[in-house]
């Protein structure tokens, strides 16, 4: 795994250069094995969103300076995607974004009987804890008991 984490952490130092060029900004970036195959997943956001002729203009520059810096020995496809509306937050950065969202919080273990939480995306806690207003209740959950969190749209 962390030999995937620094693969995905060499891509994104090669691919934030790009995107900014281009206007967007990286989501995540992501080197995962997907059945028989290896995905180097780049997603990619900007304050308009972005279509599918952002990922083709990241994905035709992106892919010669990949195939020069060669940081990945092994075959593999590129993706280069949006995180649509329901996407998950791995870090501060992707909550501070999405302050205001809908978000569910899903606990490794349960809180007060439950596991799962509704509620809008609070600025962090003073100790980085994830806050949730759930129906005007302030609902507080340390980063080590959550074990994802995501926003949500619902029609």
């Amino acid at each position: 795994m962390a030999k995937n984490t620094s693969i995905a952490e060499t891509v994104r130092g090669l691919a934030e250069p790009v995107a900014e060029e281009l206007g967007v900004w990286i989501w995540d970036v992501e080197f995962v094995k997907e059945g028989a195959r290896r995905v180097l997943r780049i997603t990619i956001d900007s304050e308009e969103g972005v279509g599918i002729e952002d990922c083709e203009k990241l994905h035709r520059a992106i892919d010669p300076i990949l195939d020069e810096a060669d940081p990945i020995e092994e075959q593999y496809y590129l993706e280069v995607s949006s995180p649509g509306l329901e996407r998950e937050l791995k870090n501060e950065d992707h909550v501070y974004a999405c302050e205001g969202w809908d978000v569910e919080v899903r606990l490794y273990a349960p809180l007060n009987g439950s596991k799962v939480y509704r509620g809008v995306l609070l600025p962090l806690g003073e100790n980085g804890e994830i806050r949730i207003d759930a129906n005007g209740e302030i609902k507080e959950f340390p980063r080590t008991a959550v074990a994802k969190l995501m926003t949500y749209f619902e029609l």
